[in-house]
């Protein structure tokens, strides 16, 4: 009998939440978060803050060192057991996204507060960029479950987000600029790409929340006792 209204194959959805959180990873999630509030003080901690140059460069190293906590989101040692259970690993994930996302909101916030409000970047600008280095660690630790068996994708996902940072601003073509100033006339063109990336991200994110057709497939010529 459905229990506060939502079920998934008789296993009520509010059932799962307290599982699902204890399962998480919030140990990196603090670590990366705390990491990136000390850099987006940094400013008004040195005195930078008043010129307001290195404002946008502090929010965006605070944004990624969220990202690298964020990338182990998906991480679960438990992940062989818990895909015999009803629930189907686009709901799992989507319970750790949803514990996710008010952590993020107000983290983030909290990282546009510690910034003085006269050299605060343009809000809409910075966001889409913070939310798409968000996007990118949480899809590619979705795309590495989907696509293998592992059960901590984290370590390698934080690398390749941590070595794509590094490169993207001196790679990509002068044009095509992501990183730019907050006074610089190509702003609004840099963040209409920024908000282009973000939604290929987050389709892309989405079709990796489904059960592999292989394994589906495996999954329905098991006996109920999983042989």
């Amino acid at each position: 009998m459905p229990v506060n209204g939502a079920t998934t194959r008789g296993v009520p959805v509010a059932q799962l939440l307290r599982p699902v959180a204890r399962t998480l990873p919030w140990w990196t999630l603090a670590a990366g978060g705390g990491l990136g509030l000390l850099l987006a003080a940094a400013p008004r901690l040195t005195g930078d803050g008043a010129s307001g140059g290195s404002v946008p460069t502090a929010l965006r190293a605070a944004a990624l060192a969220f990202a690298l906590g964020a990338a182990f989101w998906l991480d679960d040692p438990a992940r062989h057991t818990t895909a015999a259970v009803p629930a189907r690993r686009a709901l799992r994930h989507g319970l750790r996204l949803a514990l996710l996302a008010p952590v993020a909101a107000l983290w983030w916030t909290a990282a546009l507060l510690l910034v003085p409000q006269p050299v605060r970047p343009p809000v809409a600008g910075i966001t889409v960029e913070a939310a798409t280095a968000l996007a990118l660690a949480l899809t590619g630790a979705a795309c590495a479950v989907h696509r293998g068996d592992g059960t901590r994708p984290g370590p390698a996902v934080a690398g390749f987000l941590l070595v794509t940072a590094v490169l993207s601003p001196l790679l990509c073509p002068e044009d095509w600029a992501l990183f730019v100033a907050p006074g610089d006339e190509r702003w609004p063109a840099a963040h209409d790409r920024w908000a282009v990336l973000l939604g290929v991200v987050l389709v892309a994110g989405a079709a990796c929340l489904t059960e592999p057709l292989r394994r589906h497939r495996l999954r329905r010529l098991r006996s109920p006792s999983g042989t």
